[in-house]
């Protein structure tokens, strides 16, 4: 995971800059801010942060945190009764499908 982030950060990174400048150029901004005389303020000195700060998200949200049986089962207990009843019947008719589950006597 190190290496894609690494690589991301060291190839496309940079570009945050040029991403930013064709924003502020779009709105006819010069500076982000003026608290740093001559630099265009502090937002501009984070625009490659902004850029790797959205990669590494959605990063981690497809390939490092994976559903596991407990983050389902946390998330059918934050669900109304009513729905999780649903969301057991519709599991159970899959099981009983699929010959998973066998059918009570």
């Amino acid at each position: 995971h190190c290496f894609f982030m690494s690589l991301f950060a060291s190839i496309i990174g940079p570009f945050g800059g040029f991403f930013a400048s064709g924003f502020k150029r779009a709105f006819k901004i010069k500076d982000f801010g003026d608290l740093i005389p001559g630099h265009g303020g502090i937002m501009d000195r984070f625009d490659c942060q902004f850029l790797m700060a959205t990669f590494v998200n959605v990063y981690i949200h497809s390939f490092i945190n994976i559903p596991t049986p407990g983050k389902l089962l946390q998330q059918v207990f934050m669900l109304r009764p009513d729905e999780q009843l649903e969301l057991f019947h519709g599991l159970q008719d899959s099981l009983l499908a699929r010959g998973i589950l066998q059918p009570e006597a």
